[in-house]
């Protein structure tokens, strides 16, 4: 017993091995020990490789081969794990015992409603409930996690729910059976930061509401802040310091932890960041980019009309520059439009209408041709860094690859091109003839950076590019993005929904909602004084372990965006904004000047004014 709570899991001595072909061993995790309790929310943070999953795997007895359990015990409320038969622990697992991983995506059936796959699960582990008793019980879920419209939703497929909906569904999934202990892995690293912070605000009612005891699994210290009574650290598959949350935080007693803390990047204790002078202000500022009142939407069949489609508006009216040498950053939730962007700007798609003006050409309505010889001027780094990678070459031609398509070098000049540029983003030369099999996720990425710059571009658009990266890994390639800058000169315009990362690295950010730029201000303008009640939201979010000065209580939003299809009229946040008036659901906000280099698109900012950092409370009943 801890206290009067009743101990569910107790796990002593484990050891876990990756067996090789020939037999020989490997261990992944050593002598582990952990308890966690009826109602304790239990944090295991560590850097990749730390043996987080398989750990998280292994306390709900889902070890299979090449792993397997060389000592120790996993006892749920006394029974070990592994003494028992497959049968019995597939219904532990299914009743008692849940998991949800950290890609949503490919845990459900695409070909069947989201109701019906977690119907099957429930009456799996349940025989005796009826079809009618275990539909009550889902729309029972459903409704508590906060999906909206339970009813209509039951029906709908999971290609039809975003990211963070997809979550929801997992923890659904997890939850209907009203299991006593709930194992979550790494789940709010692919969301950003609103939809995450929704995910551990559920998560802790959900606990209190089902007495459920959670083990959460994350490589970032600042979501365990927000979720965690306890924290285990993990090293080298070892556990090496356990206390509770603020004592660790404030007082670690390991040189792990501490260069685990030190390494964290601040928000609101970071060094400014000098802004990027405008042009008004400095004439000679060279705009490498232009973007114009650009526009995109894409058709999608009406469900409701035979051969009728409608429009999601992904990009609407976007208009910013981007000065040479600047680090843009470009935020928002899922959906907002920035990955649309992302494709814009390096031209894999065209924009409706609209200017996109690189070095002084529209590249927006460029031939092929012409593109084809200005491309190499301007690269794409995506955020997979493992199905980017071709599996089949080796890491030498995949860099070149791109040489190559261009011509104009002879295959010597070739090779010492791609020997120099692995050097410069510190790949060892003995990788130039292997096969990517084998590499980590930030050597994979060094490679896609490899792959951009080996034609000396002058201009680098990172979409999501380290959101699959632990924060250790994230800071190695941020400082390899400075020397390359120093050294190059380039320009990078980050599209990220880590605030942290960009706090760190950008000048100035750009804030999108629903398809279109609520904000545009300077670094310490968008941290400490920004004007739109949007980014306040998106700064309320951030899992952080430094004091917040916006409070989520009032800022942080609920549920998504509108539908893009069906945007409401005058200014498209205001049905989740807490200040919303009159005058918001009619008239649609442009982008008002705050500064020199500061914009809003807010009916509370005034031309030349600063919003005050608490807005009015204002009558939500106002139509």
């Amino acid at each position: 017993m801890t206290g009067d709570r009743a101990r569910i899991l107790d796990v002593s001595g484990l050891s876990i091995d990756i067996v090789a072909r020939d037999g020989g061993r490997r261990p992944i995790l050593r002598d582990v020990d952990l308890s966690v309790s009826q109602n304790e929310v239990l944090g295991i943070i560590g850097e990749s490789g730390s043996g987080k999953t398989v750990l998280s795997r292994a306390l709900v007895n889902w070890i299979s081969p090449p792993l397997v359990a060389s000592g120790g015990s996993i006892s749920y409320r006394g029974r070990n794990l592994f003494d028992l038969p497959p049968n019995e622990m597939q219904k532990l697992r299914g009743r008692k015992v849940a998991y949800i991983g950290s890609d949503p995506g490919s845990a459900l059936d695409p070909t069947l409603p989201i109701g019906r796959q977690i119907i099957e699960k429930l009456r799996a582990v349940e025989p005796g409930i009826s079809t009618a008793e275990a539909t009550a019980r889902v729309l029972r879920v459903l409704d508590a996690v906060r999906i909206p419209s339970p009813a209509q939703r039951f029906h709908e497929f999971p290609f039809q729910f975003s990211g963070g909906m997809m979550q929801r569904v997992l923890i659904v999934d997890a939850l209907v059976t009203n299991p006593d202990l709930l194992v979550a892995d790494n789940i709010t690293q692919p969301l950003d930061v609103t939809v995450a912070a929704q995910i551990l605000r559920l998560l802790r009612e959900l606990q209190r509401d089902f007495s459920t005891a959670i083990i959460f699994v994350s490589s970032a210290l600042g979501v365990l802040n927000e979720i965690a009574d306890n924290i285990l650290v993990l090293a080298d598959g070892r556990v090496v310091e356990q206390q509770d949350t603020r004592s660790l935080i404030e007082k670690p007693e390991h040189d792990y932890t501490r260069n685990l803390i030190e390494g964290l990047p601040r928000i609101w204790e970071a060094e400014p960041i000098a802004t990027a002078p405008d042009e008004a202000v400095d004439p000679t500022r060279e705009v490498i980019l232009s973007v114009r009142d650009v526009y995109r939407s894409y058709a999608t069949k009406d469900r409701e009309r035979l051969f009728a489609h409608r429009l999601v508006q992904a990009v609407r009216g976007v208009s910013f520059d981007v000065y040479k040498g600047d680090n843009l950053g470009i935020v928002g939730e899922s959906g907002c439009g920035k990955s649309t962007l992302s494709r814009l700007l390096s031209r894999l798609e065209a924009p409706d209408r609209g200017q996109i003006i690189f070095k002084g050409q529209d590249i927006a309505h460029l031939g092929s041709r012409k593109l084809l010889d200005l491309r190499r001027r301007f690269q794409l780094l995506l955020q997979d860094p493992y199905n980017a990678i071709p599996p089949h070459l080796t890491i030498g031609r995949t860099i070149a690859e791109a040489l190559r398509i261009h011509g104009g070098m002879s295959a010597r000049e070739m090779n010492e091109r791609v020997a120099a540029t692995m050097s410069e983003v510190g790949l060892r030369a003995d990788l130039m003839d292997k096969l990517p099999v084998g590499l980590s996720a930030g050597q994979r990425q060094r490679v896609n950076i490899a792959r951009a710059m080996v034609l000396e571009p002058e201009l680098l658009i990172l979409d999501e590019t380290l959101s699959a990266l632990d924060q250790v890994e994230q800071g190695k390639l941020l400082d390899l993005f400075e020397r390359l800058q120093n050294r190059h000169g380039i320009t990078y315009v980050y599209i990220s929904h880590d605030l942290s990362m960009v706090r760190r690295v950008c000048n100035r950010v750009a804030v999108m909602y629903l398809g279109r730029i609520a904000e545009l201000a300077g670094n310490e303008a968008t941290f400490f004084d920004p004007a739109h009640p949007y980014t306040r939201a998106l700064l309320s979010a951030v899992p952080a372990i430094e004091h917040k000065p916006y409070d989520t209580a009032t800022y942080l939003l609920e549920g998504e965006p509108p539908d893009p299809i069906d945007i409401p009229p005058g200014c498209s946040f205001r049905t989740r904004c807490p200040f919303a008036f009159a005058r918001c659901a009619t008239d649609d906000p442009g982008l008002t000047k705050r500064s020199d280099d500061d914009y809003a698109a807010c009916h509370l900012v005034s031309a030349g004014a600063s919003a005050p950092l608490r807005m009015p409370v204002i009558d939500m009943t106002a139509p």
